[in-house]
């Protein structure tokens, strides 16, 4: 299968240009994308937004996704260049989350559960012209929302505490703010939340050794971030 240029790599995949229309996601690390292409569909079909999902190409690997192309920055870019301000910031990661925990679970039986993301932050959400549109399904699954907003809340800790983090750490502290501002109304993130979080992503082999000794750090700041229960 011919792929064009390198459009960009993450932790475990790389993202090629086929045409004007669609990209291809290759993954480094994974032998299938049934499940991730299956969570995909199901949430589209509730209106959630994600990129639509394109025929498979001639010769794909089993760890090739054919996904459409979107143009527009990422919400971290639209960040840094200050065109979303973190409270805009705040109230769309939030929104996002409680657009996403009202779809009923695919699989799970347990009526407390829903779709989860697991690592819906700035850089997984592509701003188009015909809206946001949320990327990067890999770790995916169902359970309670709590854990959800937990990650979320996480990695912007994490974010916050980078040294090498191209936005400075009041900016991120900001975003983070912003964000269990937005939250609190939907049950915010509590330690038991924050314990399974930070539980999962030290368990993550994508993380490297600094970012897993900033994980304490990092429950700490969501912590102290939170609103308090009076608001």
């Amino acid at each position: 299968m011919h792929t064009g240029q390198l459009l960009g790599s993450g932790r475990t995949a790389d993202v090629y240009e086929l045409d004007g229309s669609w990209v291809l996601r290759r993954y480094r690390d994974r032998s299938d994308t049934t499940e991730e292409l299956a969570l995909m569909s199901y949430v589209r079909a509730f209106g959630y937004p994600v990129p639509r999902i394109g025929p498979p190409a001639d010769g794909a690997r089993p760890t090739d996704l054919v996904l459409q192309r979107l143009t527009g920055p990422t919400m971290s870019e639209a960040l840094l260049a200050g065109a979303l301000s973190t409270a805009e910031g705040g109230a769309l990661l939030a929104r996002l989350l409680r657009e996403l925990h009202a779809i009923p679970p695919r699989v799970s039986a347990d009526p407390h559960d829903c779709v989860l993301h697991l690592d819906l932050h700035p850089e997984n959400v592509m701003l188009t012209d015909g809206g946001p549109v949320v990327i990067d399904w890999s770790t995916a699954g169902e359970g309670p929302p709590g854990l959800d907003r937990a990650m979320s809340a996480l990695t912007l800790a994490r974010a916050a505490l980078d040294p090498g983090f191209p936005a400075p750490e009041a900016a991120a502290r900001a975003l983070l703010a912003a964000l269990l501002a937005e939250l609190a109304d939907d049950g915010g993130t509590d330690a038991a939340d924050l314990a399974r979080a930070r539980a999962r992503q030290g368990e993550s082999p994508f993380l490297t050794a600094p970012e897993r000794c900033r994980l304490d750090a990092a429950v700490a700041m969501v912590l102290g971030c939170a609103p308090s229960p009076q608001g």
